[in-house]
């Protein structure tokens, strides 16, 4: 596996995807009424996601680099589980269009770490739930096909949202 940014592989999507499948799961068999109230307890995960998506379109820097890592590592681990626990392959399936983030959106993304920060260490001992989400989110930021559509989505709003929020716009 190369140590490039920006690429993902089956094996990197399988990763992200049972991760969200774990956290879905879990949700589903913990709760006896599932309603819209019930789907409160997916806002969680669904936000540490949406911040490793960011931080992977995060173009450098110490936080692009740690989410590059991250990328590298699950794709290793999906790789690995794809060709030698079943026999497949595992072909490139980043997304063609190269998403990046505006100087507002980075703004965002720091933004976004000082809170995720916060709440990280809010309570004593590694989170290791935060940990996971995040490189679901990483993992499926660069996807194309549905997997990686929430990345394709977030970028154009998180980077007009950040601009207009310090006055760029």
């Amino acid at each position: 596996m190369n140590f490039t940014h920006n690429v993902v592989s089956l094996g990197g999507v399988t990763v992200g995807l049972s991760i969200a499948a774990w956290n879905i799961t879990c949700w589903w068999t913990g709760h006896k009424k599932r309603n819209l109230a019930a789907l409160k307890d997916l806002v969680p995960f669904a936000i540490t996601a949406l911040y490793g998506m960011l931080l992977i379109l995060s173009a450098g820097g110490m936080l692009g680099g740690g989410a590059d890592i991250g990328l590298w590592g699950s794709s290793a681990i999906g790789d690995a589980a794809l060709k030698h626990g079943v026999g497949g392959d595992s072909p490139n399936v980043t997304r063609h269009s190269n998403l990046v983030l505006s100087d507002g959106g980075h703004a965002v993304v720091i933004i976004a770490t000082v809170v995720l920060v916060a709440v990280w260490t809010r309570k004593k001992g590694f989170r290791w739930d935060i940990f996971f989400n995040l490189i679901c989110g990483i993992s499926l930021g660069l996807s194309s096909g549905v997997a990686g559509a929430a990345g394709f989505v977030l970028s154009p709003v998180v980077s007009t949202a950040g601009d207009w929020t310090v006055g760029l716009l």
